[in-house]
């Protein structure tokens, strides 16, 4: 895997707030760390648009695989230029 930093650049969807964003996403942590991380990232840069969850999912567009929250993102299919959506 080429990586740029230990991150991957991935697009993010978010259909709850209608948005979308080009986002590096750090491969050394877990699946559900990541997640906490966007939650709060969007949720302050929409002012609360989208409401802070635990129980927020990241799926794979092209796939539908869910990644587990205990998965090291190194150990997932997500490479640069992956679409991953965040359901709620």
């Amino acid at each position: 895997m080429k990586v740029i930093n230990n991150k991957v650049l991935v697009r993010l969807i978010v259909p709850e707030i209608d948005k979308s964003y080009d986002i590096y996403l750090p491969v050394n942590k877990k699946i559900g760390n990541i997640i906490n991380l966007l939650n709060n990232t969007i949720s302050d840069f929409t002012n609360n648009e989208l409401i802070k969850s635990n129980s927020n999912l990241l799926f794979n567009v092209k796939t539908g695989q869910q990644y587990s929250p205990d998965t090291l993102l190194l150990n997932t299919d997500i490479r640069n230029g992956t679409k991953l959506v965040l359901l709620s």
